[in-house]
């Protein structure tokens, strides 16, 4: 598309809404293994993947996100499809730009933490994990992503790593962690590490995934107090506690651990995640999504919040049946 704005530019304007969660939602749709979870679906079920592109567009998502977390060599090499690397990352990139032309959407080129990096040997690390990004970002410029998101990072080196990369390519940066600790696993205070990522040239920093609203607002917080770049906020849409502060945590009484495939009874309702927009977007956070468990309804839901009309507005529930629409439906056992 001409004469498209980039993401510095739409966020200078407004706040962004994203919209991730793949990996979990093509999980509960059959198209993901759990355990694993490495996007094979890129390849084995391509219109499934576009599909969801295309359900969170209509639902007001701005950006689609290429599905290439966990696409890195290392993780393809786990399940034995080392060898489709390449063509796993330029084809979920071709689909994330087809779905986004359709309306006007940017696409991200993505990428994870690679779950070998030790800080206590950051050089040699260094050599393991720097070509790990560097050839994801190559697919990902040569594919014409418009920016790159680089997240769930518990590691500030790790971190800084992939922002390196992603400066040398040219394209803008979106750094997140993931804040299941107090500190990063190297020791830094998540504000501090942010501040970090902005010293050295991040667009946007912030965090996502692990922890829902109610234990993330204070870190977001003094992230918005420490650093004056964008700052993006996609948390899980699970009810996490001050005691179960992080959804690999929550627990059933008489089954034990609920992550990853027994979530279902943690999940916030649409108008909690609309709840969280409006409240992160008045906290100052420029970019607003969700992570793993995230769904075009809750996104939909947010947009709306916000006051945008996106397509899938036409299918909004009747307000009769709002529970906090005023006159909305009683519980009445009928």
């Amino acid at each position: 598309m001409k004469n498209k704005k980039g993401i510095l530019e739409r966020l200078k304007q407004d706040v962004v809404l994203g919209a991730e969660g793949y990996l979990f939602e093509l999980e509960r749709r059959g198209y993901i293994k759990a355990g694993p979870f490495v996007p094979e679906a890129v390849l084995d079920h391509p219109s499934a993947v576009k599909e969801l592109h295309r359900e969170f567009l209509l639902a007001g998502a701005e950006v689609m996100v290429a599905f290439t977390y966990y696409a890195h060599r290392s993780r393809m090499r786990r399940i034995g499809r080392e060898i489709d690397i390449e063509q796993l990352n330029r084809t979920a990139l071709r689909i994330a730009a087809e779905v986004a032309g359709e309306g006007g959407a940017l696409v991200a080129g993505n990428l994870s933490e690679t779950w070998m990096y030790d800080h206590r040997e950051h050089a040699k690390s260094e050599k393991i994990v720097r070509p790990l990004f560097e050839e994801q970002i190559r697919w990902a410029r040569e594919e014409g992503a418009d920016f790159i998101i680089a997240e769930t990072f518990d590691h500030a080196g790790e971190a800084l790593i992939a922002l390196d990369v992603i400066r040398q390519s040219g394209l803008p940066s979106c750094i997140t962690f993931t804040p299941l600790r107090d500190t990063t696993r190297d020791g830094y205070a998540w504000d501090d590490a942010c501040r970090m990522l902005e010293d050295k040239g991040a667009d946007i920093v912030g965090i996502n995934c692990g922890r829902g609203p109610a234990t993330v607002y204070g870190i977001l917080e003094k992230i918005r107090k420490a650093v004056k770049c964008f700052v993006a906020a996609q948390p899980v849409p699970y009810r996490t506690t001050p005691e179960r502060p992080y959804f690999q945590k929550l627990e059933h009484p008489d089954r034990g651990c609920a992550f990853p495939v027994a979530l279902e009874p943690f999940l916030l309702t649409r108008f909690d995640m609309a709840g969280f927009a409006l409240a992160a977007r008045d906290m100052g956070v420029n970019y607003i999504g969700l992570c793993c468990g995230g769904a075009p309804h809750y996104i939909r839901a947010m947009a709306e919040a916000m006051g945008r009309k996106v397509p899938a507005s036409r299918y909004s529930p009747d307000k009769s049946v709002m529970p906090d629409a005023p006159g909305g439906k009683t519980c009445d056992g009928d």
